[in-house]
């Protein structure tokens, strides 16, 4: 299948990510079997692992390597609902795979931080967004990140599994995770540039399965 020709195609770019390459699937077979089970994912870090979740979202919400056109029917549907907009929304939307990034709603975060607790503001969301079939992926370099494990102890609860891209000894999170990549470095910017190639080959193999072009 071409998604292990992404798997294969990242340990031989970074031979480093050998050692986590067992992980590497483990995190994408939970991934995709959210998503075919109709579930989405949600991501959170901090810092330039802010940034990660972010980006991640913009891979999977849109076209990465593929164009991921709609279908004729919801084109047909476009075209029907409005006729001066459809075509040339038809032509435009690619299908996306549902993911959020807790990181970016500033009124919501600063309103929790300032009435009830900061490190919380993820568990909140998680609360919030979260079903029974989705995913939380905790990007934390250290593995530490509180306002992150928080998050991780929510998901738990509420049956979401969950995914944790760390670095250095894999922290807290490496026991708390159903998944854990420990990416094999200790200093926090080599271990941020190791995670762009995985969280990439992730979208990669996730767009492969679920879109034909």
């Amino acid at each position: 299948m071409r998604e292990m020709e992404y798997l294969e195609e990242l340990t031989s770019r970074y031979p480093v990510l050998e050692a986590v390459k067992g992980d590497v699937l483990a995190a994408y077979e939970i991934l995709r079997d959210c998503y075919a089970g109709g579930g989405k994912v949600m991501i959170a870090g901090n810092g330039g692992s802010c940034a990660d979740s972010e980006h991640i979202v913009g891979e999977l919400m849109k076209g990465f390597a593929k164009r991921r056109p709609v279908s004729g029917e919801f084109a047909a549907a476009l075209k029907k609902a409005d006729e001066k907009r459809g075509e040339e929304l038809a032509s435009c939307l690619q299908g996306g795979l549902p993911a959020i990034a807790l990181t970016g709603h500033a009124g919501l975060s600063t309103a929790f931080l300032n009435d009830v607790n900061g490190e919380m503001i993820y568990a909140q969301q998680l609360y919030g967004y979260g079903k029974k079939g989705d995913v939380f992926m905790g990007i934390s370099t250290s593995g530490n990140a509180e306002n992150v494990m928080y998050a991780v102890a929510v998901a738990k609860a509420s049956g979401i599994k969950t995914v944790g891209l760390t670095g250095k000894n894999g922290g807290k999170m490496a026991g708390a995770c159903d998944c854990s990549i420990v990416v094999p470095s200790d200093e926090t910017f080599k271990i941020q540039e190791l995670h762009l190639p995985i969280y990439h080959a992730l979208c990669l193999m996730l767009e492969e399965h679920f879109y034909e072009v």
